[in-house]
């Protein structure tokens, strides 16, 4: 079954994805299973979706009870799962209205056209250009991968979309350099995911914020990786002590099915008026039920909490290496949002890993990028650790 999968999506797939070869077949929990029966700890997560971990049985009960209510009937009309849901992102986060998508580069996609309409609503057309991060990493729609800082995500689609400057990760006064008549607002993730898991320094976001203030600009956070408890607290932007006129989110927002929110502070949400920006399945009835679920889940069953906790057991233990391996240059990361620099490609010890069961991530070619469920246990991050210690 295993190479007869393989062979058929070969031929009827595109190649957009470099796939290793194995097919998923089940997952419970932090371990899923391939189609020849063999079990893997998972510490990648759907890409840092399934902060619930896999097959949750109280996310298959709203789920399996909402597809027989209702599934979808456009944003024509109201529907209570969507409003309780907006209701509950407004009421934990700074936020006082969202907009429901299908993804993260469709949440950052609103974002950039809200913040452009915006100035525009305010007799400010001349204000269009956003500042964002070298190396970051915002979506391949061609709006977000023109806003993302690397330049083999925007290989061959040129010409990109202008109104793009770039400046370096941590870098505030060339930031403030960079500022000029045109510009609208600055993008940044909290921390950097796809670029190699790059923290900010202590104060580096309040001093962003400072800027947006003395020049009016925008402050969207990217948080489609953060955001959800990812990286210790429900949103990292409360790490910081300030907050973003603008917010994404993704990923494991409903832990597995697809949607996207962009939130915004009303006198910014105030530009998008009916007829501004729409979305046909953004927010149905089935996926917001599922995310008040695994919102509901995260808070009441102290989830987050255990995410520092044994986020930074997991860093602890990989600082552990560093001091036994010469191979590793840098541990970085928050809760569990965690990476490991090495002066070696990262392939060999991600397949080696692969073939003694645990999916890892490696990003940047050198970057083992670790983004495990939120409930992965120690005894598992000690098995995981001591393979990584045995094959370097």
């Amino acid at each position: 079954m295993n190479n007869e999968t393989i062979t058929k999506a070969d031929q009827v797939i595109t190649q957009t994805y470099k796939r290793f070869p194995i097919v998923i077949t089940r997952g419970k929990g932090c371990r899923v299973w391939d189609s020849e029966g063999r079990c893997y700890t998972d510490f990648v997560a759907g890409i840092a979706v399934c902060n619930l971990g896999h097959a949750h049985p109280k996310i298959t009960e709203v789920l399996l009870r909402q597809a027989d209510i209702l599934l979808h009937v456009s944003n024509l009309y109201y529907t209570v799962p969507q409003v309780e849901l907006a209701s509950w992102l407004v009421e934990n986060s700074f936020a006082d209205r969202v907009f429901f998508c299908n993804s993260g580069a469709e949440a950052n996609e609103a974002a950039i056209k809200i913040t452009r309409r915006y100035f525009k609503e305010k007799g400010e057309s001349e204000r269009f250009s956003i500042i964002a991060m070298e190396n970051s990493f915002h979506g391949r729609t061609m709006a977000t991968l023109s806003a993302t800082g690397q330049e083999k995500i925007r290989k061959g689609y040129d010409p990109v979309l202008r109104g793009f400057d770039f400046v370096p990760f941590n870098d505030i006064e060339a930031l403030k350099r960079k500022v000029g008549p045109s510009t609208c607002g600055v993008l940044i993730e909290p921390v950097q995911g796809e670029g190699g898991v790059r923290c900010p320094d202590p104060e580096y976001l309040k001093k962003v914020r400072q800027v947006c203030d003395e020049t009016g600009l925008l402050l969207i956070f990217d948080e489609i990786q953060t955001g959800i408890g990812r990286t210790g607290k429900l949103f990292a932007y409360e790490h910081f002590g300030l907050e973003p006129d603008i917010m994404t989110l993704a990923k494991a927002l409903a832990n597995g099915l697809p949607i996207g929110a962009m939130l915004a502070k009303e006198h910014v949400a105030s530009a998008f008026g009916p007829g501004s920006h729409a979305s046909t399945f953004g927010g149905t009835p089935i996926v917001t039920s599922v995310s008040l679920e695994v919102l509901r889940i995260l808070s009441e069953e102290k989830i987050i909490n255990h995410c520092r906790e044994v986020g930074a057991y997991f860093k602890e233990r990989l600082m552990w290496l560093q001091n036994r391996h010469g191979s590793i240059v840098d541990v970085r990361g928050m809760g569990l949002l965690l990476c490991m620099e090495l002066d070696v490609e990262g392939a060999s010890i991600l397949n080696t890993c692969m073939a003694r069961g645990f999916l890892i991530n490696c990003i940047q070619e050198n970057i083992l990028r670790f983004i495990p469920p939120l409930i992965i246990a120690k005894e598992d991050i000690d098995s995981l650790v001591n393979c990584l210690d045995e094959i370097l």
